[in-house]
């Protein structure tokens, strides 16, 4: 073949010396190499050599193979240009390959040789793109596919033939994914692969048995490898693996059934889109098979037009990677570049592609014709589309193949600026970008028209953030994201809570419609806590509450639709963290956050009851269960109005306590109502019951609820009594049976309670119920009768029972009970004592409680139960009221500790400053506590922050040391 017919552009100066400096590099190290070349067949090698440094590299590494190329007339002029027979080459290379490293060596010689080969035709002989890209992808599919049979053979011979349950041979099948799938592979291009197999079952055939599924796993990574790991040859492909099901955290290989069932239950839009393009690579008779299986996924039948919605937000995303990577010059990603008119077509492949199968295609070009047959695409659309295309990808592959790296950003040195020109016969720079703009401006002209903007939307988040968590950028990257423009200040911890909650997600069944709202939620979430401090806990905490409701869709739309509500969830989870786990816990709250107002507007103390009564009223008076779902929601939704009120500072730590005592007590009433009503249902009432209202009944509250001192978190402390006359029985059974000793009675009563509020229930227990302080505790019946318990006060009871006595009130009884027990209360809180054995208990029942209970270290004090604690106060008021009661019966009226201090005081048993000094510490110990439990944090303090705690003790010194 002579010169003169290879018509080739006259080269630039800069090539001219270009050419020059590299032919004489590889002439000085491989003087003979070119001695088997014709004069025609050097000019083409010193054309390819300077128009690419990966040439000129490969040549340089393995001169045997590039110079090889040359030898007959295949590389002289496009007309020539054939595709080689890659699987005919491989299967003869392969035919004796002994080990994996073997296997390596000849894949990276051969992936060598035949992209030089694609190089050179692309680069001189000016071979049409459609040439070039059919044989990048046909190079890739017959590498990968020889790969495959060889270590499939090598594995069987290890591990055994994998095989179904019916001993049918199974064998793994690789899908190609975006431009391999549509054949349309790029020069310097990733692969990415998805591997799947039909049926589970296990190998046989070798002494140890493997499940299908590990074997097949063992055999992907080996693929994998035999591709991607970079050797003194080189690597084949870089291999992506995170399209397939669950991304990076999901399994490497799945079966049919696992594939299908992912699809349909949790494929995204994205996945849809990337669907289109899916092919089984090589030959396989399960190709129909898997192509009906997953059609449906990706072709809806009806027209869809709610993947335009979907598209502009990945358009979106795109020109917000261009912003991140500061991408400049970018054909791909930039205005009108290839990803434009990719997302043009396959667009309207989505919307029509179920009804309109002829459009089921993955090659691009193929496409676009068939939309002007059916009417989606005008004539002049379709040229303005395919002349881009064709340009744009042209231009891709010539700047990949320089130095066989993946880019699509423009040159910007000189002299790969000249051998661009050169390849496209473009005389200057400013010719060539005036002739790209013409193309990208025609594509993004008929992009908007398409897809448009997205319109703008009060509740939509920064599109910031939205980029950010579609990515699958790598940490570092996410973390850069995240840190710039004044975002983040923790950005690392930002990232590790988003990462771990988006790998949480994959594991979980989440439904489309549920992803799609997530999917606005998180980057909203991100702009509402940006300026946050400690952006990382509110983080961390909101995300708490989703991952108990994101499969769990209403809940997702009402965050979504009610702004308010979701800002008044972020609120509640900045402030504080055991709100953040009570709404995890409950979910159906987030129903109460939809009106924010009422969250700082606590009812009246008096309105508990009532607004109780109105909801029960509601349920059919036989569905105990609905009653008692209703009654744990209602303790829910007023525990989290009070939590609200707190957190704003409209209640302070006293009347927070008074709340939820009041909130206690109102259910308490209301649980009753319903055990009455049930048990009197099956057993009549007690003869000296005259109404409803006089059960002959009554509740007496001990420790905090006594105290009208509630936590968020607080049991019960209860003591149930009733009032009957002996040999009482029951009367008005409906159902003419024998009537019950009211004793028995009020047994089965108690019990019903006990049952109403500890049975565990979707929403929980009502209330942990600690009955320990009635007679006898434990050992002791349920239910005693108010003389019995007043016996037992008086003639049984111990020290430690009369300190919990002096805290006790009934919270649930008429008039009468209730006078009746005051007077009790009263009695033996008054009773003469030994002041010496008074003294002597309570130390000891003190220092048992420290010797057990108390967390205090050195440098931490525990609140409670450290010395000047809490329980410290509670035990020096106790012991005052039953050491001086005897001496003025005011001292029994109040039953808080800071009423007692108070009336000690008055009554002049204590000074003024030490009921100061008691009060003041108590109440600063108690918002201490208070605000840990907020933080689900412990109840400890640094010992540096007390200051007063010595006087506490200087106090218990004084009255209780002998």
């Amino acid at each position: 073949m002579s010169v003169e017919h290879l018509s080739l552009p006259t080269l630039s100066e800069s090539l001219l010396a270009k050419q020059q400096q590299n032919w004489q590099k590889f002439n000085e190290q491989h003087p003979d190499a070119c001695n088997l070349l014709t004069k025609a067949q050097l000019v083409v090698f010193k054309r390819a050599i300077t128009l690419s440094d990966f040439i000129l590299k490969s040549a340089l590494q393995a001169p045997d193979l590039v110079i090889a190329l040359f030898v007959g007339e295949n590389l002289t002029k496009a007309a020539d240009f054939k595709q080689p027979d890659y699987k005919r080459l491989l299967a003869e290379l392969l035919s004796d390959c002994q080990d994996e490293a073997q296997l390596h060596r000849i894949l990276r010689r051969f992936r060598l040789q035949h992209m030089v080969n694609i190089a050179i035709a692309d680069l001189v002989l000016n071979v049409d793109l459609e040439v070039s890209l059919a044989c990048l992808s046909s190079l890739a599919d017959e590498l990968i596919v020889a790969s495959l049979a060889w270590l499939t053979e090598f594995c069987q011979q290890k591990w055994g033939v994998p095989q179904n349950r019916q001993g049918e041979q199974q064998v793994l099948l690789v899908y190609g994914m975006g431009k391999l799938g549509g054949k349309e592979l790029n020069f310097s291009s990733d692969i990415d692969l998805i591997f799947t197999y039909p049926e589970s079952g296990e190998t046989s055939g070798c002494r140890r048995v493997l499940d299908n599924q590990q074997f097949f796993t063992r055999l992907a990574q080996k693929l994998i490898t035999s591709l991607h790991q970079v050797t003194a040859d080189g690597f084949v492909y870089r291999v992506d693996m995170r399209l397939r099901p669950f991304g990076e955290s999901g399994p490497l290989v799945l079966t049919f059934n696992a594939m299908e069932d992912y699809y349909q239950e949790q494929g995204r839009d994205w996945e849809r889109y990337a669907m289109l393009k899916a092919r089984l690579i090589g030959d396989s008779p399960y190709h129909q098979q898997l192509s009906s299986m997953l059609r449906p996924f990706v072709y809806r039948r009806y027209i869809d037009f709610s993947v335009i919605d979907s598209l502009r937000r990945m358009k979106m995303m795109i020109s917000q990677e261009v912003r991140r990577k500061q991408l400049v010059n970018n054909i791909k990603l930039g205005a009108g570049g290839i990803r434009e008119i990719e997302f043009i077509v396959q667009v309207f492949q989505l919307i029509r592609g179920g009804r309109d199968k002829y459009l089921q295609q993955r090659h691009l070009l193929t496409v676009l014709p068939l939309l002007v047959d059916a009417g989606e695409l005008s004539e002049k659309s379709k040229q303005v589309l395919e002349s881009a295309y064709c340009f744009l990808r042209r231009v891709e592959n010539i700047i990949q193949a320089l130095a066989d790296q993946q880019t699509q950003t423009l040159p910007d040195t000189e002299i790969d600026q000249q051998r661009l020109l050169s390849v496209l016969n473009i005389a200057t720079w400013p010719d060539f970008l005036a002739q790209l703009q013409l193309h990208m401006d025609g594509v993004h002209l008929e992009f908007e028209q398409l897809i448009g903007v997205e319109s703008p939307n009060h509740q939509a988040a920064d599109e910031h953030w939205v980029t950010l968590w579609h990515s699958r950028w790598s940490d570092e990257e996410s973390i850069a994201w995240l840190a710039q423009d004044d975002g983040f200040a923790d950005s690392e911890a930002i990232w590790r809570h988003l990462s771990t909650f988006r790998d949480e997600l994959v594991k979980r069944s989440l439904g489309n419609r549920g992803r799609l709202v997530l999917d606005k939620l998180i980057p909203l979430l991100l702009c509402h806590i940006q300026t946050l401090a400690q952006a990382d806990v509110v983080l961390e905490r909101v995300l708490t509450v989703f991952s108990k409701i994101i499969t769990r869709t209403a809940y997702l739309e009402l965050l979504f639709e009610n702004e308010g509500a979701f800002k008044q969830l972020i609120h509640l989870c900045k402030a504080s963290s055991w709100v953040t786990d009570y709404i995890a816990k409950y979910p159906i709250l987030l129903d109460e956050l939809i009106d924010p107002k009422l969250l700082h507007n606590p009812p009246q103390l008096s309105a508990y009851a009532l607004e109780l009564r109105e909801r029960m009223l509601r349920i059919p008076e036989e569905d105990l269960e609905a009653q008692m779902e209703a009654l744990r929601q209602f303790k829910q939704s007023q525990q989290l109005r009070i939590a609200a009120a707190d957190i704003a500072q409209v209640l302070d730590v006293a009347k927070v306590s008074q709340h939820l005592t009041a909130l206690a007590e109102a259910i308490i009433e209301e649980v009753i109502n319903l055990a009455w009503q049930q048990v009197s249902t099956r057993f009549g009432v007690p003869e000296s019951c005259v109404d409803s209202e006089n059960k002959g009944f009554a509740v007496i509250a001990y420790g905090k609820t006594g105290g009208t001192e509630l936590g968020y978190s607080s049991d019960l402390d209860l003591v149930f009594v009733h009032h009957s006359e002996r040999e009482e029985m029951t009367t008005g059974r409906l159902d003419g049976a024998k009537s019950i000793p009211a004793s028995q009675f009020y047994m089965k009563l108690a019990q019903r309670i006990m049952h109403i509020f500890n049975t565990r229930m979707s929403s929980g227990i009502l209330y942990e119920l600690d009955m320990r302080l009635r007679p006898s505790g434990n050992s002791g019946v349920l239910v005693v009768h108010l003389n019995t318990f007043a016996q037992y006060q008086q003639e049984d009871a111990w020290t430690w029972e009369h300190q919990a006595l002096v805290r006790a009130r009934m919270v649930y009884g008429n008039s009468v009970l209730l006078e009746k027990f005051a007077k009790i209360r009263q009695q033996v809180l008054a009773s003469t004592r030994d002041k010496a054995k008074l003294i002597n208990d309570v130390v000891e029942m003190r220092e048992k409680m420290r010797n057990h209970l108390d967390k205090s270290t050195e440098q931490m004090f525990d609140i409670k139960q450290g010395v000047g604690g809490l329980v410290d106060i509670e035990f020096l008021a106790q012991f005052l009221v039953l050491a001086y009661s005897a001496n003025d019966i005011k001292l029994t009226l109040p039953c808080d500790n800071l009423g007692i201090f108070k009336v000690l005081a008055q009554q002049g048993f204590i000074s003024k400053q030490e009921q100061d000094l008691l009060s003041q510490n108590y109440q600063k110990l108690r918002a201490y506590g208070h605000q840990a439990s907020m933080q689900n944090l412990s109840q400890l303090l640094e010992v540096s922050e007390l200051d007063e705690q010595q006087k506490i003790t200087a106090l218990w010194q004084k009255y209780l040391v002998t």
